[in-house]
């Protein structure tokens, strides 16, 4: 018997302050009102905060640096397994490579949960920063993590749904200024040919398929230069499904009217 799932996916940049804010998060998490919810970028250790989110169990994981980093979800159902950052490891390769990625699994990047139907991953992906100082940081991991999702399909059988902030804009459309931004974090040749060889290892874009010439719809924002008044964002916040269930995508959507955080939630419907 099919059955319908909704997701919904939000970088909160600091959930403490968000939880303080009106509307606060558990006011935003109740409006949305899905069967998962994703979150990055919490900036929480262990016992700093507690949600009362009737009937959703909690899992999280948590940067060893304090107020950095840090990802969770919030699933109706409990998993059947629960994977963090540290799974990416098998797929670092060796050398430099390895290590770089080591030193990304210790922020707090994925939570990976499993499921009767399907795998669902929640990534706070690396940000490459200023000058691309951190750009060998990124590739490592990108590749390592399509190298996980690629595995966690393959060894399961179970299609996966993996959403969050990839910290990039594929396109020249996913942002508002490309020519400008061309080279710059988020929007480096080498972050964007990434993020094509994940889409190419069997993954769809949800949005864009759904929408593939929609201009304007963004869900970042710069807190510098009025960005959000004037509407000069980038798309960076994805729900990407194993291409064999791209058909299956019954909605997906940019919450650009839901404030609280400099990313706006963004939405998928499911039907497995």
């Amino acid at each position: 018997m099919p059955q319908t799932y909704t997701f919904a996916s939000w970088n909160v940049n600091g959930l403490r302050a968000v939880l303080k804010k009106d509307p606060s998060f558990i006011q935003i998490a109740q409006e949305l009102d899905v069967d998962i919810l994703a979150l990055q970028e919490t900036k929480l250790q262990e016992g700093q905060v507690d949600i009362d989110l009737p009937g959703y169990r909690q899992t999280w994981s948590y940067a060893e640096r304090k107020g950095y980093s840090g990802t969770a979800v919030f699933s109706r159902q409990e998993p059947l397994r629960v994977l963090r950052a540290d799974a990416l490891l098998p797929y670092a390769g060796e050398g430099e490579a390895a290590e770089l990625v080591a030193q990304a699994a210790t922020e707090g990047r994925v939570c990976a949960l499993e499921f009767d139907k399907f795998w669902f991953v929640d990534v706070y992906t690396p940000n490459a920063q200023n000058e691309l100082a951190r750009i060998d940081v990124r590739m490592a991991w990108d590749d390592a993590y399509r190298g996980f999702l690629s595995a966690l399909g393959r060894e399961t059988g179970k299609p996966v749904v993996t959403c969050g902030d990839f910290n990039v804009a594929h396109e020249e459309i996913d942002l508002k200024n490309p020519k400008s931004n061309r080279g710059n974090a988020g929007f480096s040749d080498e972050e964007r040919g990434k993020f094509t060889e994940l889409l190419n290892a069997g993954f769809t874009d949800t949005w864009r398929s759904a929408n593939p010439d929609v201009e304007g719809v963004y869900s970042w924002w710069s807190y510098r230069f009025n960005a959000r008044k004037n509407n000069a964002g980038w798309r960076i916040d994805y729900f990407l499904v194993s291409d064999a269930i791209a058909d299956n995508v019954r909605d997906t959507g940019i919450r650009g009217d839901i404030f609280g955080s400099d990313h706006c939630p963004v939405t998928l419907t499911l039907e497995l």
